[in-house]
Order: C-alpha cells, then structure tokens, then sequence
C-alpha cells in the first residue's frame, strides 16, 4: 500500500508535464517553397528546324555581389523550361537547328546605406537575363538569330528576413520571364518569321 502511494504522485506529475509539453509546444513554421515559372499554356511557336538545342554559357560565380544561388527559383532552370515550353522542331528533315543560348542569368546585390535619419539601410537586387535564339543551317553554315537581354529591379530594408526575401525573389523572377517571354515571342516572329510555320493572327511586334 506504501509502494502504491509512492507511485500515483509521480504517475500524476508525469502526465502534467506531458500535457504542458503539448500545451506550449508550437511546430515550426515551414517556409513555402517555389517552383519555376512554366510557359506551357501558351501556344508553342513551331519551327521548321530538325530540333531545339539549349546552350548554357552562364556559369555562376557562388559569391558576392552574385547572389542567383540563394534563390528559390534558378533563372538558368526557367529559361531552359521556357525554351521547352515555346518552341517546337517540327521539320525532322530539316538540315536546320535552333539553338537558344544563355548568356546571363545573374542576380547581384547591392547595400543601400540611408543617409536619412530613421530610414532603414536597403539591399538592391538586379536580376539580368540575356539569351538568344538562333537558326543555324548545318549545310551551309548560314544563321539567323535574335536576341533579348531583360532585367529586373527589386530593392527591400536590410532586415527582411529570409521568408519575406524569398517572397520578393520569387515575384523578382516571375516578372522578369513575363517581360522576357513577352519580348522573345515577339523578336522571333519579326526577325525569324521564315522560319516559323504558326504564324500569328495579328502582328505582335513592337
């Protein structure tokens, strides 16, 4: 009967600690997470080439100013999905290639140091993107190409923490393929229109 006295205080104070555990206990809160802008339900440009290559001449540095690593989203990744996404071989016969090549795909930081009392220092962010779409001829070794070089400016306080940041990215980055998609679709029907069997309705030049 001892033992058994002993033994309910601290059967009792067991569960008390075990139900302020769950009391106060608050799961971590989980970062959303990102994915590349996709282009796949427009209408993909047909061209007559034997097939699409993607050539990539960005190589990221990993340092400062650079900062594309530390993105949720990969502008390098998003322009090879949107040249998956846009365009389209459809003559295999074709001795021609298309070739979409990426030039730049970088992201650079700037400190903003206020000079204003009261006014919080700001990180400048310069998101650029340079690439070109080229029609080569294996035969003869002719070509035709365009290009567009887009960019993207964002500028946010030093202290906005990590959630928020990548929040601004993701955006930063949605709107730099709108404007690059936008541009690109427009310099193909206008400088390699020969090349391209889905001509648009109305003209799309600008």
């Amino acid at each position: 009967m001892k033992l058994s006295s002993k033994i309910l205080p601290i059967f009792l104070i067991s569960i008390l600690i075990s139900g302020c555990g769950r009391l106060y206990f608050v799961e971590p809160e989980e970062l959303p997470t990102y994915t590349e802008p996709r282009y796949d339900n427009n209408e993909p440009i047909q061209l007559k080439v034997s097939k699409v290559e993607v050539i990539s001449e960005f190589t990221p540095s990993f340092t400062r100013p650079n900062v594309e690593h530390l993105f949720p989203v990969s502008i390098e990744k998003t322009a090879k999905l949107w040249a998956r996404d846009r365009l389209k071989a459809v003559d295999f016969s074709s001795p021609k290639v298309a070739q979409v090549i990426i030039k730049d795909a970088s992201v650079t930081e700037e400190i903003e140091k206020s000079e204003q009392m009261f006014y919080k220092d700001r990180i400048k962010y310069r998101a650029k993107l340079v690439v070109a779409v080229k029609i080569i001829d294996t035969t003869n070794i002719s070509q035709a190409s365009t290009e567009v070089d887009a960019w993207r400016e964002l500028a946010i306080p030093a202290d906005t923490d990590i959630a928020e940041k990548e929040k601004y990215w993701n955006g930063m980055v949605k709107k730099l393929f709108d404007e690059f998609n936008t541009k690109m679709t427009s310099n193909i029907y206008k400088y390699l229109n020969v090349y391209v069997v889905n001509q648009p309705l109305t003209p799309t030049y600008y």
